[in-house]
């Protein structure tokens, strides 16, 4: 069974390092509305679009995405 992305980002939470992976991540378990069960790509970025919660997250999201269909 495929890992959703919010699972798979939630291995960036409580990193020492606090770069855009890690915040992201923080952001992602705080916001209630976030798609938490979506492993869809247009539907994560949508979201994203209009709430992002910094103004690197797009770029973020798009770099670990790509890690995502890597790895998960």
């Amino acid at each position: 069974m495929m890992k959703t992305f919010y699972q798979y980002m939630m291995r960036y939470r409580g990193a020492k390092n606090t770069d855009k992976a890690y915040s992201l991540a923080e952001w992602m378990f705080y916001d209630h509305d976030f798609p938490k069960q979506s492993t869809d790509y247009d539907e994560l970025s949508r979201y994203l679009e209009w709430t992002a919660p910094f103004p690197e997250a797009l770029q973020t999201f798009d770099r670990l995405w790509d890690e995502y269909k890597i790895n998960a």
